[in-house]
C-alpha cells in the first residue's frame, strides 16, 4: 500500500506545483529562489527531455500509456515477492510518468519550472551550463531510474555473494 501512496504523493506533488506555476507565473518568467543559481521559471515543454521529439504528442501518450502498464504489473509483481527498493524506484518512476502524463492529455504540453543555471567563472572555472527546465515529474522518474540501476547492481552482487535478494 506504501508503494502506492508514494506513486500518489509525487502525482499530486506535481500537478499541485505546475498549477501554481500555471496560475501565479507569465510563461518565461523567472523568479529567483538561489541567486542566478536556481530559479522558478515557467516554460512548457512539447517534447521529452531537453526538448527533445517537440510535438509528438501522441507518440508520448501511448508509449506512456504502455510503459505506465508495465510498471504497474512489474510493480504489483516486485510487491508480491517482497522486495523494498525495487518497488519504492517504481513508484517514483509511476508517479512521474502519471504527472507528466495528464499534461500531455488535458493541455499537449508539459509544463515545466525548476531551472539551474551553473556559473563557475567566479572561481576561476571557465564552465558555465543551463540546465534544461524540469518539473517533480521528472525528479520523481529519474529518482526512480536511479534507484532501479541501483538494485540491478546491489542484485548482481547479491547473487554473485549468495544472499538473498531485497
Amino acid at each position: 500500500m506504501i508503494y502506492w501512496l508514494l506513486a500518489l504523493v509525487v502525482l499530486v506533488l506535481d500537478q499541485w506545483t505546475k498549477r501554481l506555476v500555471v496560475n501565479n507565473m507569465e510563461i518565461g518568467q523567472s523568479i529567483p529562489v538561489l541567486g542566478d543559481f536556481f530559479t522558478i521559471t515557467s516554460h512548457r515543454n512539447r517534447g521529452a527531455a531537453w526538448g527533445i521529439l517537440q510535438d509528438q504528442r501522441v507518440f508520448f501518450i501511448v508509449v506512456t500509456a504502455v510503459v505506465v502498464t508495465g510498471v504497474v504489473w512489474y510493480l504489483i509483481r516486485t510487491i508480491r515477492q517482497g522486495r523494498r527498493l525495487l518497488p519504492l524506484a517504481l513508484s517514483l518512476l509511476l508517479g512521474g510518468a502519471l504527472g507528466n502524463f495528464i499534461d500531455r492529455v488535458l493541455y499537449g504540453e508539459v509544463v515545466d519550472f525548476l531551472h539551474f543555471f551553473f556559473d563557475f567563472r567566479a572561481i576561476g572555472i571557465p564552465f558555465v551550463y543551463d540546465y534544461p527546465i524540469f518539473n517533480v515529474a521528472d525528479s520523481g522518474i529519474v529518482a526512480g531510474i536511479i534507484l532501479i540501476i541501483a538494485d540491478t547492481l546491489l542484485a548482481g552482487r547479491r547473487e554473485k555473494s549468495g544472499v538473498s535478494v531485497l
